[in-house]
């Protein structure tokens, strides 16, 4: 009898769980405006600054060796932080993507085929400059190689979805 009642709270737990994540993916997936959103949201300029050469070999000549270390750990975290932004960007970048292979018209489901390629590609690259910026959190002063891959993939991505996006105002006009 004992064993029944924690067979069904098991299973009541479970089934409360699986709700929650199915209520929570739901609520979190957003079309294609949510995915430009945060395109427009993420500077790409101030990560180009915290990952080039120029300005860490300025900091390097300006700093103390110590000063140097704790700056670049710094800036290793904050670039961290752009690159986790780009790849979340790059999951709902490859939804929107898919969403739009579903499309009647020819140019949009195209769209939504290289959107979903490209990012991709763009998930591969920040999980790439994610380790690699990892390593320079937590050993400052190694090198560091600008991921300039990730910076054009990002743009090359950023610019088909917003190309599906005036698309798909010019389907509604």
């Amino acid at each position: 009898m004992i064993t029944t009642w924690i067979l069904v709270a098991t299973a009541l737990f479970a089934l409360g769980v699986l709700t929650y994540i199915a209520a929570r993916n739901r609520a979190s997936r957003t079309g294609l405006e949510g995915a430009i959103s945060i395109i427009r949201s993420i500077d790409i300029e101030a990560f180009r600054n915290l990952v080039d050469p120029a300005e860490e070999a300025f900091l390097r000549s300006s700093l103390s060796p110590r000063e140097f270390r704790e700056i670049q750990r710094e800036r290793a975290w904050a670039a961290l932080a752009y690159v986790r932004c780009a790849g979340r960007a790059a999951v709902l970048f490859a939804k929107a993507g898919q969403a739009a292979q579903r499309s009647s018209d020819a140019r949009i489901a195209e769209s939504g085929i290289q959107i979903a390629q490209s990012a991709l590609r763009l998930r591969l690259y920040t999980l790439q400059a994610g380790l690699r910026l990892l390593g320079q959190a937590v050993l400052p002063g190694t090198s560091n190689r600008p991921p300039s891959s990730l910076l054009d993939q990002y743009e090359r991505t950023a610019e088909t979805l917003l190309r599906l996006g005036r698309l798909r105002n010019e389907q509604h006009v």
